[in-house]
Order: C-alpha cells, then sequence, then structure tokens
C-alpha cells in the first residue's frame, strides 16, 4: 500500500464532485470519478446520481477484474467504468480518474479534425509535468461513440502504441478525462486543463473578432 492510497476516498470523491458541480462541469448526472483501493478495485460514482448531492451510498466498488464489488441497493456503476479501468490498467501508478463535461472542453474538442488538439505554451501545463520552455504539446482527441466499450478500445490502441504527453484526454463533443497519483491531483489536473480550454476559446473568440 503506498501513501497516495486511502482507506475510503468517497469522501473525498464527494467534495471534489460537489465542487465541479458548483463549477458547472458536472451539471445534473454529467461526469464520473473514481479512486482506487490498496486491492486494486476502486470507488465509483454511481449512474444517475446528481453529482452535487452524492452521498457514501451513490458509489460502486469495481473489483479489478471489472465485476461489481460492493453496491448499495443494486446502484448500476458510471457508464464510462470501462474507461476508468483501462486507465489504472494502461497506467498503473493512478489512483484516481476524473471525467468532467464543460463548455470549454466540448468546444475546444471541436477545434480541429485530428487525433491531437496542439494546447498553447501557458504556464499551467507545468501542472499536468511539462517542464520545458515553449513546450510543443497536445491533448489526445478520441471520436464519441454510444457504445463506451468503443472508446475504451479507440483509447487503449493508441495509447498502447503512443503514451500521451498529458495524463488527460478529450472524448470529441463529450468531455475531458484526467488521472492522477491521488484525488487531489486529479482535481488539481482538472482545474489546470479546463484553465487551459478557456484560455483557447477567449483566444478563439478574439482572433475571430479582429
Amino acid at each position: 500500500m503506498t501513501s497516495s492510497i486511502i482507506e475510503d476516498p468517497r469522501g473525498q470523491l464527494i467534495a471534489d464532485a460537489h465542487y465541479f458541480y458548483q463549477q458547472g462541469w458536472m451539471v445534473g448526472t454529467a461526469g464520473n470519478l473514481s479512486a482506487k483501493l490498496a486491492d486494486g478495485s476502486f470507488w465509483i460514482t454511481a449512474s444517475g446520481k446528481s453529482k452535487g448531492k452524492l452521498s457514501l451510498d451513490d458509489f460502486v466498488c469495481i473489483a479489478s477484474d471489472g465485476k461489481v464489488k460492493i453496491s448499495a441497493a443494486n446502484l448500476q456503476p458510471s457508464a464510462e467504468t470501462a474507461i476508468h479501468q483501462l486507465i489504472y490498467r494502461l497506467f498503473p501508478e493512478s489512483q484516481a480518474c476524473y471525467h468532467v463535461h464543460s463548455i470549454e472542453n466540448n468546444l475546444v474538442s471541436c477545434f480541429g479534425e485530428g487525433d491531437a488538439l496542439p494546447l498553447p505554451s501557458l504556464e499551467m501545463l507545468k501542472g499536468l509535468g511539462v517542464r520545458q520552455e515553449k513546450p510543443n504539446c497536445t491533448i489526445e482527441i478520441f471520436a464519441n461513440h454510444l457504445q463506451v466499450s468503443r472508446i475504451a478500445a479507440d483509447i487503449e490502441k493508441r495509447f498502447s502504441i503512443t503514451p500521451p504527453q498529458i495524463p488527460a484526454l478529450l472524448i470529441r463533443d463529450h468531455g475531458v478525462t484526467v488521472w492522477a497519483a491521488s484525488p487531489e491531483a486529479a482535481r488539481n489536473y482538472v482545474e489546470l486543463i479546463e484553465y487551459i480550454f478557456r484560455y483557447m476559446v477567449v483566444a478563439g473568440g478574439l482572433e475571430i473578432g479582429k
């Protein structure tokens, strides 16, 4: 057991979900958060629950093999559980995975038609692990599919060949997913990447207005 794994991360996930809800990044029942336990299983938000008023019972524990381990009142795990499970398998050092929806991350996901979106050389990139002067950094973009298993398969295929530059990915017209060594770090990553997206949207608007 490492120091970054806490016995029960649900309290932190509830606090972070409420914060994201207040920012308008987890409106209604949108978005999902998860955090790993020492045995490799993970708690993830249940499907159909408002992220602004979660309780300890609004989570499902998923075993390392993908099967439901604990579920109060037979709740269903988030529809995007397969993506969280994949992230933990591809990046075993990760202990938390957060997925939010914002106006800005949906807008920037359509800024280009390629598989990667160039990010501006902002100081905020340092917080995502990019410590270069004027870095040439991108975030990977994936097509949105009704079947989440197809999205997960696309992520696995690409990341198995070329690891991402930053611990984040975009799903076009959908949202951003980040992963980190702790829930606290994952929350920071969401804030940093959303700042960068907001900058890009504002900068694009200023350019259009010229």
